[in-house]
């Protein structure tokens, strides 16, 4: 079982501005002890108290802040677990200052208010850089220090703007997204981007995109005030080397030795009163919705600290739900208070003051995530190694020689055997020319023979000599003739292997191409998951890695040496307090000295006393206030019903309020009622007269008294699509309207 850890808190105070000059500051801050002081305007109160994990005052510079609050978060989630830090307080505190701050060198040394700016350093970033900035080169820096170990590095940014919920990487950052539960009870939002990225520069970029679509807008407060609550999220998924080789090689089966981290870095919305923020229109919109949420918030908190009641109301925001798992589940948290000087502010300043002092009673209860089952990296295992296995068995499936497939004859000399072949069948083709060549070659034949015997050549010899001649020619001529038609043959057989062949040549000759495409494209696929995965031999070399350690231990040197002297003196103080303790604790030599001293214990006593009394006035006149608001509001509502019954009353006629009653139902995810489709309400009326056993519908609305005459129907589309029936329309006398209107305005 994961053992419980406190949320840990911190508070910090800006600077005063320039329109809080020549205001009294009331906000003092030891940053040694962690305790932060309120005075209160009213003459003679004690100030308030309150101790922290960790306090800055004005002059705290970034670095500081963030070795001592996101340092150790970074780290956690580099070992795998879930890690948030959100900042939150009045608007114009520095809470976005806090988070971002100034990311470049090019950046004005002078935004902000940490301090002053100064020089960038070597390695780019600025000295002013606020915390989310600054994970980015520690996370790969502990990459690139890592051996043997394999990384997977993801970034997503979201929105809540006035309860919606928006992705500032989408090509659509004003398209609202959903929120889902999964089946292990954490939440998740459909369709939210997230980007793989290789390294500083790359996160940076993901960054910059989704602040340049966040929504601000300007206040009498803040000329840049965030509109809506930020979520950056840094997923780390990590597995040693030899978990990846074993995975790859059994195709992911088993246990992967995968760890994954989650760093959400939360900047929210500060709380807003209208009187100084001179919200109008779209900012007051927006203003409500913000209070609402971190009213939600301040609920949720609260119900974690008392622990008197098993209810936890985490639904009862978006932000709320998002940071479930952050607020008493499996997460390490870290929350920054920011607050303002400024004696204009004391009560905006006391009202987070007392947030945060709850806040850090929250217990949760961190554990490592190891093989999560939507672990991207063990998904590029597998695809990896498919990848490689097909590679592997192309290779040894290429055997094909030059001159195409075993056994086929090369396509030159096949096509000369045809080309020559053909030739020969049209040579044999016998012209009358070469009919009367052979003629008379036979007949000069015949002659010599006839005059070798000694016989005499007469005209009965020559008829003789001339009817073998015929003879003998007609033999050779059919012969000549069926040797051409068997060379035709021959050569329409040796034309249709050569078209059988050339084609086959072809057909391997494009499966080849098609191979080798395809072990291209294999390549390119395997060459571009390998990339996404980071290495900690690939971060540019020991040389670099050296001089980034040297750095980090330099900066480390410093802030171990600021430590020691803040130990020092709080080392010096406990003596202080010890040898008062002793002193009071000692024997007193006389009555006198005995009751000195009960005099002034009691005197601190009653001090302290005061301080609670005030303290407990405090949180009565800030629930009195809340109730006075909550009593506002439900007057407003209730003005707004009572009118809007009795429009309805009046001219909607109770048939259809009871169609459009049976109709709705209420999303509670959502917050917002819907309108089901017919189908869907039959379905559902249908259902719960079953579960009634038979008994009758909704009770039905009171008609208007008031007189109806035939009129025509008005157009549709004038009226709401319910897939209703049109009434018909008749005039009303809207007398006696007057009079309920003036009785609910006395109300």
């Amino acid at each position: 079982m994961a053992a419980s850890e406190c949320v840990r808190v911190a508070v910090r105070c800006r600077p005063p501005n320039s329109r809080e000059a020549g205001e009294r500051l009331v906000v003092s801050v030891d940053d040694a002890a962690g305790r932060v002081e309120l005075a209160i305007s009213l003459a003679g109160e004690a100030p308030r108290a309150f101790t922290f994990d960790h306090a800055f005052g004005p002059g705290a510079s970034q670095q500081h802040v963030y070795n001592a609050t996101a340092r150790e978060l970074v780290d956690s989630a580099l070992a795998g677990y879930n890690a948030t830090l959100f900042a939150f307080g009045q608007t114009g505190t520095g809470k976005t200052h806090t988070m971002e701050g100034c990311a470049s060198s090019s950046s004005s040394s002078s935004s902000g208010s940490g301090g002053g700016g100064g020089a960038a350093p070597a390695g780019g970033l600025h000295p002013e850089a606020g915390i989310i900035p600054r994970t980015f080169g520690q996370i790969f820096a502990a990459i690139g220090a890592s051996q043997d170990q394999t990384f997977l590095v993801r970034a997503s940014m979201l929105e809540i703007y006035n309860e919606e919920i928006r992705d500032l990487l989408s090509k659509n950052p004003k398209n609202r997204l959903d929120m889902h539960e999964a089946k292990d009870s954490s939440v998740y939002v459909k369709g939210l981007n997230s980007f793989v990225v290789k390294s500083e520069a790359e996160i940076a970029a993901v960054l910059e995109a989704g602040k340049r679509n966040r929504s601000v807008g300007a206040t009498l407060m803040n000329q840049d005030s965030s509109r809506s609550h930020s979520v950056f999220t840094i997923t780390i998924e990590a597995a040693d080397a030899a978990a990846v080789a074993a995975g790859g090689a059994s195709g992911g089966s088993g246990g992967s030795g995968i760890r994954v981290g989650k760093l959400n870095l939360v900047d929210l919305a500060g709380s807003e009163r209208q009187a100084k923020t001179g919200a109008a229109g779209d900012r007051l919109k927006e203003a409500s919705k913000i209070n609402l949420s971190l009213s939600a918030l301040g609920n949720v908190i609260s119900a974690l600290v008392d622990g008197k009641g098993a209810h936890v109301p985490y639904r009862d925001s978006k932000l709320t739900r998002l940071l479930q798992d952050s607020l008493g589940g499996n997460t390490r948290t870290v929350m920054i208070a920011n607050v303002g000087p400024a004696g204009s502010n004391a009560d905006e300043s006391l009202s987070t003051l007392r947030y945060a002092n709850r806040a850090k009673n929250i217990q949760n209860k961190p554990k490592i995530n190891e093989d999560p089952k939507d672990a991207m990296l063990k998904e590029y295992q597998q695809e990896i190694a498919r990848l490689k296995a097909q590679l592997e068995a192309a290779a040894s499936g290429e055997g094909f020689a030059d001159g195409g497939p075993e056994g086929a004859p090369d396509g030159g000399s096949f096509a000369s055997s045809a080309s020559s072949t053909a030739g020969a069948a049209g040579q044999a083709d016998l012209d009358p020319d070469e009919v009367e060549r052979m003629r008379q070659q036979l007949e000069a034949e015949l002659r010599a023979e006839w005059s070798s015997s000694g016989q005499v050549v007469d005209d009965a010899a020559l008829e003789q000599i001339q009817r073998e001649v015929e003879v003998q020619l007609a033999a050779q001529v059919q012969q000549a003739q069926a040797e051409q038609r068997r060379a035709a043959k021959e050569a329409a057989r040796l034309e249709q292997q050569l078209q059988q062949q050339s084609a086959a040549v072809a057909k391997v000759a494009k499966r080849r191409r098609a191979v080798q495409q395809h072990n291209a494209e294999l390549v390119s696929k395997l060459r571009l998951l390998e990339s996404k995965l980071l290495h900690g031999e690939a971060s540019g070399g020991l040389d670099k890695l050296a001089a980034q350690k040297t750095a980090q231990l330099r900066g480390q040197r410093e802030e171990l040496a600021r430590q020691r002297a803040a130990e020092e003196a709080a080392a010096a103080r406990i003596a202080a307090l010890e040898a008062g303790a002793q002193a009071v604790q000692q024997q007193y030599s006389t009555l006198q000295e005995e009751a000195e001293a009960l005099t002034a214990q009691l005197a601190n006593a009653a001090s302290a006393y005061e301080a609670a009394k005030a303290e407990l006035g405090d949180v009565a006149a800030q629930w009195e206030q809340d109730r006075e608001e909550l009593v506002g509001e439900i007057r407003a509502l209730h003005y707004n019903l009572a009118l809007k019954s009795l429009v309805i009353d009046a001219f909607i006629p109770h048939e259809e309020v009871s169609k459009l009653m049976r109709r709705i139902s209420f999303d509670s995810n959502e917050g917002a009622w819907r309108l089901r489709s017919a189908a869907a309400a039959a379905a559902a009326a249908a259902s719960s007269a079953s579960l009634r056993g038979g008994a009758g519908g909704l009770p039905k609305r009171p008609g208007s008294a008031a007189p109806r005459s035939a009129l025509p129907r008005r157009p549709s589309a004038a009226l709401l699509e319910l897939q209703l029936d049109i009434p018909e329309r008749q005039p009303v006398d809207l007398s006696c309207l007057q009079f309920a209107l003036e009785a609910v305005t006395m109300q």
